[in-house]
């Protein structure tokens, strides 16, 4: 049963957040944020303001896919991730 996009979000904040508090995270968690992503993109009906963070937590989850160094690459990124969290409270 596919997730509606208020539950998809909900995830989406919630891995986010893991990673922000708990400073570290799986590639497993990275791969979930770029499936939620692509999902939540082809919504024609999505804010365009959610659409640039979508991406810009695309691109996150991508490179913290393919790095070998997962927790240092979370660490560099803590303000994004509240800041991501923030945003898409806003928006959903």
């Amino acid at each position: 049963m596919p997730l509606e996009q208020k539950d998809q979000m909900n995830l989406l904040k919630d891995i986010l957040t893991n990673h922000s508090t708990d400073c570290c995270g799986s590639v497993s968690e990275c791969e979930q944020l770029e499936r939620l992503v692509k999902s939540l993109m082809v919504n024609s009906e999505l804010d365009h303001n959610v659409k640039n963070v979508l991406e810009q937590i695309y691109s996150y989850s991508q490179h913290g896919t393919n790095t070998n160094e997962l927790d240092q690459h979370i660490e560099s990124h803590q303000e994004q991730l509240g800041q991501w969290v923030s945003e898409i409270d806003q928006f959903s």
